[in-house]
């Protein structure tokens, strides 16, 4: 009996002091922050439990500007190294190794550089990170394709038409073997593989200006993932991505919260006030392969002296509100800058003709703000001239844009010939040495090659993905 009441002495003591002491332990732990960290609540099959998510998000400007590629912080403190993932710790060490790359100067070794030359590296915004992240991502990123979904609607995307960078992407990411890996749990990533295009094409009813249809279609297929694979809830999709260049894709990504605010979304329309998140999102090129090859006027680069008798070009629709404004002022008013809005039936010059003739190439946004003319402008070296408002460029958290294009503001559209006729000759081969060296990262190859389009997608998705900490 003795030992008995000892016993329950000691239980009794032990839980007085469990109970008084776990407040003041939970409060002191609670206490500590080292990032502010945005809390998500599972869902699916997930328990109901709330998780902290961390974001090393970089600065960017007031004007949506992305950062200088890769400004990463040291690594976070608040989880031990043996409680990282094998994944997490992978991408440690890539960062780790960018920063050293960053801290010594000179690293951007002409072997890893895409174009020979020391004076092409002016079109990075940082070289020696650029090259190590690219290494790296070469090395370690692995990116998990979901096999839920049957063509057209998902793993099938146009590939001869405005929107062939969505088909395109979703074909070679298919291919590559030293990319795409079949066991999740060595994924960095993961991607969503369905088309906006191709739902627009068969599930959206014409003229009807009712996207439900679309909006349910990404909905069920969040769901049917989310519930069979536990990696979505994990994270709240935020290592997940999509790629749309449909004009409609940043809206049918609200379809769901979480791939709307959290998920990685690769989009031609790149507009920041319909929603575009230069922290989180990519902005892709938008290529127009109506063959699904480059046409052959514009397939190779031409001459470096090309003879180029006007001072400007375009040709287009009168979409949005910029266009009717560009060609108000400057249509058949100034035989040095060609702006039509169709070309002359008594020409004997086509489009692509009037691009190698041109100093400029002037690219306004239409009703949304990507057009295929500006990688048709980079492919002629035709210096391109963009008047947008909110347009992420494509890759701006690498390439230096001016380097190797113009921005004039909407504003200044009435003083379109008096601004280009500034430029000087040497001003015009500096951005066209940009052309030069920027050109093989707006092109498609099959197989993908390294710097070409494909792997410029890659390396923006994988940027975003080091710059998110999971648990």
């Amino acid at each position: 009996m003795e030992g008995s009441h000892w016993v329950k002495w000691i239980k009794t003591t032990f839980f007085l002091s469990c109970f008084f002491l776990f407040p003041t332990v939970f409060y002191f732990l609670s206490s500590i922050s080292v990032h502010r960290p945005v809390s998500f609540i599972n869902s699916g099959n997930a328990p109901n439990s709330t998780f902290r998510l961390r974001w090393w998000i970089p600065s960017v400007s007031g004007d949506g500007t992305p950062p200088l590629a890769l400004t990463l912080p040291s690594p976070p403190r608040f989880i031990p190294k043996k409680a990282m993932s094998s994944v997490e710790r992978d991408l440690a060490r890539a960062r780790a190794a960018i920063r050293r790359a960053v801290s010594q100067k000179g690293n951007a070794s002409s072997s890893s550089t895409p174009v020979t030359g020391d004076e092409y590296l002016n079109v990075y915004r940082n070289p020696a990170a650029f090259f190590r992240s690219y290494s790296e991502m070469k090395k370690r990123f692995r990116v998990y394709v979901y096999e839920e979904g049957e063509a057209p609607l998902v793993h099938d995307g146009p590939c001869k038409n405005i929107y062939t960078t969505e088909g395109r992407f979703i074909q070679d990411l298919d291919m590559m073997r030293t990319i795409r890996t079949r066991d999740p749990s060595r994924a960095h990533a993961f991607f969503l593989p369905f088309s906006v295009s191709m739902m627009v094409k068969f599930i959206y009813v014409p003229d009807s200006h009712d996207h439900s249809p679309l909006h349910r279609f990404i909905s069920d297929y969040l769901h049917v993932v989310s519930s069979n694979h536990p990696f979505w809830n994990r994270s709240a999709g935020a290592d997940h991505f999509m790629l749309s260049c449909h004009d409609w894709g940043p809206y049918v990504s609200r379809a769901n919260s979480e791939l709307y605010n959290k998920s990685i979304r690769a989009l031609c329309n790149a507009n920041t006030s319909e929603g575009f998140n230069p922290r989180k999102d990519v902005s892709i090129p938008e290529i127009h392969l109506l063959t699904g090859e480059i046409p052959v006027e514009i397939r190779s680069p031409p001459p470096p002296h090309t003879h180029r008798p006007f001072l400007a070009f375009f040709a287009g629709g009168l979409h949005g509100p910029i266009r009717p404004f560009l060609l108000q002022h400057w249509q058949d008013r100034d035989p040095d800058l060609r702006v039509y809005q169709y070309l002359p039936k008594n020409s004997n010059m086509s489009y692509h003709s009037f691009m190698h003739k041109s100093k400029f190439c002037l690219c306004p946004s239409g009703w949304e703000v990507a057009s295929p003319r500006v990688v048709e402008a980079i492919y002629t070296e035709c210096i391109p001239v963009i008047i947008s408002e909110g347009y992420v460029l494509p890759f701006s958290d690498v390439l230096k844009w001016d380097e190797f294009s113009l921005t004039v503001s909407v504003a200044d559209v009435p003083r379109l010939k008096e601004l280009l006729s500034r430029v000087t000759d040497e001003e015009m081969e500096r951005l066209r040495r940009g052309l030069r060296a920027v050109r093989r990262h707006f092109v498609f190859n099959q197989p993908a090659k390294s710097f070409d389009v494909f792997h410029m997608i890659l390396h923006s998705v994988w940027l975003r993905r080091l710059n998110v900490k999971l648990p």
